[in-house]
């Protein structure tokens, strides 16, 4: 199998695209006035994204958690 990777620009326009949506799912919590933890949330999804991208591609075996969960819940 051949893994593909994207160059610099590329990837970082799909981390900022991806980064919009989550931002958009999650801004449901703003309502409930937690607002606060919604950027923390964003952050640990993509770093368990990037991880579960990683396994599935065969680059990297490890479990898929989050790395900070303190950040996580502020």
């Amino acid at each position: 199998m051949t893994i593909h990777w994207l160059d610099e620009v590329s990837f970082s326009k799909a981390r900022g695209q991806w980064r919009l949506q989550a931002g958009e799912i999650l801004s449901v919590f703003d309502m409930y006035g937690m607002s606060a933890y919604i950027k923390g949330a964003i952050e640990e999804l993509e770093e368990i994204t990037i991880d579960f991208s990683k396994r599935v591609r065969g680059e990297k075996d490890q479990p898929i958690r989050v790395k900070n969960k303190r950040n996580a819940r502020r």
